[in-house]
């Protein structure tokens, strides 16, 4: 899935009526909630705060609200945005100012879609990779070459540090400890074993 490289925010207008809509990275549906009391504070004299948020490492859990816009208006085409780029842990908020001139039902689609769309150009996405993170203690005497090997097959090593061993932190795809095991049983005859600290996302353009 993917994430927004950064938080932001971006505005169009459309028959006089301002769009503005903020982007936040958020861990949860309350922080994604707390983004939108802030926002709702700072433009208190917008005409409706409309919004969007999918966050979860699977995306499932999303809101939408239409905010007084006639139904289906505006959260889902926004909420539909960002499913259409399988963005995750992130709020939409678009804010808009009414002009006077009245868009339809059609029109309002269309204007909240484009308003998070073109938003999300401005901010850029990354792709986030699960890992596993796990850590190898390994003698002086063999971790040198043992961390030159990870490198040489492509682990990525987070971390070395030297104690009475020397203590590798290695980032493994999710998925992939299994073959990675058979690696460092092979690499190390049976001598170094991997231990599971838990997962560990990586945002990757």
């Amino acid at each position: 899935m993917y994430v927004i490289a950064r938080d932001g925010e971006h505005e169009i207008e459309i028959s006089r009526s301002r769009f503005r809509c903020v982007l936040a990275r958020v861990p949860d549906l309350d922080a994604a909630a707390a983004v939108v009391a802030r926002v709702r504070a700072e433009g208190h004299t917008a005409t409706h705060h409309c919004t969007a948020m999918r966050v979860g490492a699977d995306g499932q859990a999303r809101r939408s609200s239409d905010d007084g816009e006639p139904s289906g208006t505006a959260g889902v085409p926004m909420l539909e945005v960002l499913l259409h780029r399988d963005l995750t842990d992130v709020v939409a908020v678009v804010s808009r100012w009414f002009g006077g001139t009245k868009l339809g039902a059609g029109g309002l689609v269309r204007a909240y879609g484009r308003s998070v769309s073109e938003a999300l150009d401005t901010v850029g996405t990354l792709r986030r990779v699960r890992h596993r993170e796990l850590l190898l203690a390994a003698p002086h005497d063999r971790a040198g070459r043992l961390e030159n090997a990870l490198r040489t097959a492509g682990y990525r090593v987070r971390d070395v540090r030297h104690g009475p061993d020397v203590t590798i932190t290695v980032l493994v795809p999710d998925g992939a400890d299994a073959a990675f095991g058979a690696w460092l049983a092979e690499q190390t005859g049976g001598a170094v074993e991997a231990l599971d600290v838990g997962h560990r996302d990586l945002y990757l353009r």
